[in-house]
């Protein structure tokens, strides 16, 4: 009998009936017919009372099944808790940001804060790294994460993206430098295009069409920036990778022009005339943008203390080509020998820096400091002054120290000065220490390079007295600037540092517990409790291992114009006033102080909220951009002493593993899991702990270790090392018959040099890609071997742990 004797009048009542009976020898329901029947009824239906409400037979019922089975995975269906039936329109869809994983699955950042939905590779075909997305929680994975499925995909975040080319039988794709974009980008050929890339080259591709669950993306190259092995590449590919506004426009180029190289007549106008106070400026060697210039004289028993601010605020005003362009970039961004300024050089390395024996413009703290450190009576006033010295860190404490004296009649003069600021900051000192602020010890490094551009050595940057003067007298100013706003109403942006969350408090204070210490203030602790707890464990050997995980149960900082405080410093209201040149937050400042003085209200373009998230994110950015070139250039220092054996200490525990930092050249690196021994190793966080389940074998955080190098990849910017136990340290030992590795990633190295060092310590908070499947498989093939693929056990340290150095801005 035919299928259309046999239909029924509710299954002829579908829509679609013509179509599927066209399709197929007995047809069912067509998926528009069911989400019908699902809409009219109103509520979630079982897949019994659903099969009634069709018409379903007995012997159709299984092809029912996986008619709605394919419905739920292409996310036309989903099912209740209770297995009924529902339309996605009726459920509760989350929205978020997709963040990618280099394996190929990934997670939706749920924008309410929810637990991370995972996504299998399936799903993250759809999709890219960034992009925003509604999905639906399909069920529990295997680790008890909720799993999920696309719905719809928002908003695409990738447009442009930068790679390597390879071509492999007939086929060209670019393989993203941003391991996160797990896809592969297809070039189709062009005849007409003007953009001719070897294999191998890296290149900027503009996507033409977003991957689909057809299809993987598909892009045209519009920028061929060179051979991987071209010095300065890790820097131009850091740029593209992490979106980071490197030219500017047109019209900020004509606004710039147009500023004056000196201070104008009318410019003084309404200011105060500091040009005789010997004022000076105090930096680090390598400095070029000076934006503070101090001055301290006794007054009475305590002192008077002038901090005076580069006004750039009088050159980039609202609306301007140029304060757009500073937003958009929010920071300067420091990388070894280059430095992408948040201003162009006239702004930042001429007008408005306050570079010596010329007249500047300043916006000035001026604040009566009493003896024991407390800061009293301020004020702030435009003015009008000139440095009477380019000074540097080393320069300074020489003199304060005696280990040196001064040899020009000006530095002899401005010796008096000098002692009273460090008079001064240690007052400031003891008031720190009385108000509870905490005082991590943390290191950083700096990387010296030959006249070849070539790494020489990774050194620790000391720090003396004279970084720490200047860092005291900037967070006086800073505090009296969020003070002034706060007692006149006037919104800004605070920096802001709040408390550990209660889940990473319990996690410290179980780690705590098994060395017998305790950390005051119950439920609520405050930064003197964490200082407290730091001073008590000082003589301990073990001290390295507490501070660090100390740090990591705090929070980062960040800017909002909700004033929670910051924890760290121990202040109920701190924001960023130091540093208009480089910090879009601190123009900001500038501009409500200014609005304050005049008795108006400052209102900035766009929300107070959003530019303070913009401004958060453009300092996460920078960091990860100038992290992503410091690794490459540490991969390529350490490429030529493959099988040498270093000491180090554990600075992270992960659950794939331990990581190294080595004593002598400050470069850290993974110990996988697998090599840790013949044993089965569990990962116990809240003990920052490897631990062999028949061995009893403990590698925890802050334990010595002794590894041999065995892999340094400049592709994936990974490190590897193996535990050599019983093997000499320093020797440049091999296994028989390994060569010394060559340096093959790169003719020559870049040209990388320090970073400037302004200030860092007083700026750092405590505490992270019309195809076919067929042709997808093709050129995922050709990935491989093109592009070497890395050894799975190989992997990256986590955005947490992401840094020796544990570096964070106040």
């Amino acid at each position: 009998m035919s299928s259309k004797k046999k239909a029924s009048k509710v299954r002829r009542a579908d829509p679609f009936f013509e179509r599927e009976r066209a399709r197929y020898e007995h047809p069912l329901p067509s998926r528009e017919y069911v989400a019908q029947i699902l809409a009219d009824e109103g509520r979630p239906l079982g897949f019994a009372e659903l099969s009634d409400r069709l018409d379903i037979a007995a012997g159709e019922r299984e092809a029912f099944q996986r008619r709605l089975g394919a419905m739920e995975r292409e996310g036309q269906l989903l099912r209740n808790r209770k297995g009924a039936y529902i339309l996605p329109e009726r459920a509760s869809l989350t929205a978020g940001k997709i963040m990618g994983h280099r394996d190929g699955y990934g997670f939706l950042i749920p924008d309410d804060g929810s637990a991370d939905i995972f996504l299998d590779q399936h799903q993250m075909g759809k999709v890219l790294h960034g992009d925003r997305a509604l999905v639906r929680i399909t069920g529990i994975d295997r680790k008890g994460r909720p799993e999920g499925g696309i719905v719809e995909v928002t908003e695409r975040a990738n447009t442009r993206v930068v790679g390597r080319v390879f071509v492999e039988h007939g086929v060209a794709f670019v393989v993203p430098e941003n391991r996160r974009i797990a896809q592969d980008i297809l070039v189709p050929p062009e005849k007409k295009s003007k953009f001719k890339a070897e294999s191998g080259q890296v290149v900027m591709v503009e996507i033409i069409e977003q991957p689909s669950k057809f299809s993987q993306p598909i892009g045209r190259i519009v920028e061929v920036l060179g051979n991987y092995a071209d010095p300065g590449m890790e820097i131009e590919i850091a740029l593209r990778k992490h979106d980071l506004p490197f030219e500017f426009s047109p019209a900020a180029l004509a606004e710039n022009k147009a500023l004056p190289d000196k201070v104008r007549k009318a410019d003084r106008d309404g200011r105060e005339d500091l040009r005789a106070l010997p004022l000076v400026t105090i930096d680090g060697e390598t400095a070029r943008d000076f934006d503070d210039a101090v001055y301290c004289e006794k007054k009475g028993r305590g002192w008077r203390l002038i901090v005076a601010i580069a006004d750039v605020s009088h050159y980039v005003r609202p609306g301007m080509a140029l304060d757009k362009e500073a937003l958009a970039r929010g920071n300067s961004v420091y990388f070894p020998r280059r430095v992408i300024p948040m201003l162009p050089e006239k702004l930042s390395n001429g007008i408005c820096s306050l570079n010596p024996e010329v007249e500047r413009l300043a916006l000035v703290c001026d604040m009566n400091i009493g003896a024991g450190g407390e800061v009293g009576a301020y004020r702030f006033y435009p003015a009008v002054f000139r440095s009477h010295a380019r000074l540097t860190y080393g320069q300074v404490w020489s003199w304060l120290s005696g280990e040196a004296k001064p040899q020009s009649e000006t530095h002899q003069a401005l010796l008096p000065h000098l002692g009273n600021l460090h008079k001064l900051f240690q007052a400031l000192r003891k008031a720190r220490a009385a108000r509870g602020a905490i005082d991590f010890e943390t290191s950083e490094t700096q990387m010296l390079f030959n006249d070849e551009g070539k790494i020489e050595s990774i050194v620790p940057v000391v720090r003396n007295d004279a970084h720490r003067l200047i860092e005291e007298c900037m967070l006086a100013a800073n505090v009296c600037a969020s003070d002034f706003l706060a007692a006149r109403r006037q919104t800004c942006l605070y920096r802001v540092h709040a408390g550990p969350s209660p889940e990473k408090l319990k996690n410290l204070r179980a780690f705590l517990g098994e060395f017998g210490l305790a950390l005051g203030g119950g439920d609520d602790p405050r930064a003197k409790d964490y200082a407290a707890l730091l001073e008590k464990v000082k003589p301990r050997p073990d001290f390295q291992l507490l501070q660090t995980v100390m740090l990591r149960s705090l929070k980062q900082a960040m800017y909002s114009p909700d004033n929670v405080g910051h924890f760290g410093l121990a202040y109920e209201h701190y924001t960023h006033f130091t540093s208009p040149i480089r910090r879009y937050p601190d123009l900001l400042v500038h501009r409500a102080i200014k609005a304050a003085l005049a008795g108006e209200k400052y209102t900035p373009v766009g929300a107070w909220d959003d530019i303070g998230l913009q401004c958060s994110a453009s300092e996460r950015r920078a960091d990860e951009a100038s992290r992503d070139v410091e690794n490459w250039l540490k991969c390529f220092f350490m490429k030529e002493r493959i099988g040498e054996v270093f000491d180090g200490t554990i600075s992270a525990v992960t659950g794939f593993g331990i990581f190294v930092a080595l004593d002598a050249i400050y470069i850290e690196g993974l110990v996988h899991v697998s090599d840790l021994g013949e044993d089965y190793f569990q990962f116990d966080n809240i003990k920052h702990q490897m631990l062999g389940e028949r061995s009893g074998q403990r590698y925890r955080l802050g334990d010595r270790v002794r590894v041999r190098l065995v892999r340094a990849d400049l592709e994936s910017n990974k490190i590897d090392f193996v535990l050599a136990r019983d093997e000499t340290p320093g020797t440049g030992r091999r296994p028989a018959g390994q060569a010394r590795s060559g340096t093959a990633g790169r003719s020559a190295a870049p040209p990388v040099a320090a970073t400037s060092g302004k200030k860092a310590a007083a700026e750092k908070t405590p505490t992270k890609k019309a195809a076919t499947k067929k042709a997808t498989a093709k050129t995922s093939e050709a990935r491989k071997a093109a592009a070497k693929a890395k050894p799975a056990k190989s992997a990256k340290r986590p955005a947490s742990a992401a840094s020796g150095k544990t570096k964070r801005r106040r």
